[in-house]
């Protein structure tokens, strides 16, 4: 048959049957069209198609680079963060315990000086009484002499036997002996 002959034919039949039956010119201008836009689009369009999908594909690339590298730093921040919460706590802590420390020197050292300055205020109670002793034993010595002196006054006025010489001797010898004691 020929061309033309199914020219005349596609005329009377329906669209729907001439879609439907295959025919070899159909074919030849379905592939020639097919080709012809293929061309055409990958002249004009293909390209420009291509470099908007690079761009999108770089773009995203890109961004989700953007967004790791923003997610480490964010991790560094964190880790960099907790760091310097952990090393204020532990110089908070070290703080604490110097303070501790120094408090409880000050008290060992008040408690220090307040023994030795209790010390020494015993000390010099003692030296005072020992000086108050010393002063009281010459007060008395000397009021020994002055009653011996009296007794021996006594005595060479009224002259005593030997007996009640020796007697008052001893006498005044036994209370000088009290008075050391």
């Amino acid at each position: 048959m020929n061309f033309t002959a199914y020219i005349f034919l596609a005329a009377a039949a329906s669209p729907t049957e001439l879609l439907l039956k295959p025919t070899p010119g159909l074919y030849i201008w379905t592939i020639i069209t097919f080709l012809l836009l293929f061309f055409v689009l990958r002249k004009f369009a293909w390209k420009p198609l291509l470099n908007a999908l690079n761009e999108r594909e770089d773009f995203i690339s890109n961004s989700l680079k953007d967004a790791e590298k923003a997610r480490e730093e964010l991790e560094n921040i964190n880790q960099e963060s907790q760091e310097i919460i952990t090393n204020a706590r532990s110089e908070a802590q070290s703080i604490l315990a110097d303070g501790k420390s120094a408090a409880e020197n000050i008290k060992q050292q008040t408690i220090s000086d307040a023994k030795d300055q209790s010390a020494k205020i015993i000390e010099d109670a003692k030296k005072q009484i020992e000086a108050e002793k010393e002063k009281a034993m010459s007060e008395i010595k000397d009021e020994i002499v002055d009653i011996s002196l009296n007794v021996a006054q006594k005595l060479i006025s009224k002259n005593l036997s030997s007996e009640d010489n020796k007697k008052l001797i001893k006498d005044s010898l036994d209370q000088v002996g009290n008075y050391e004691a």
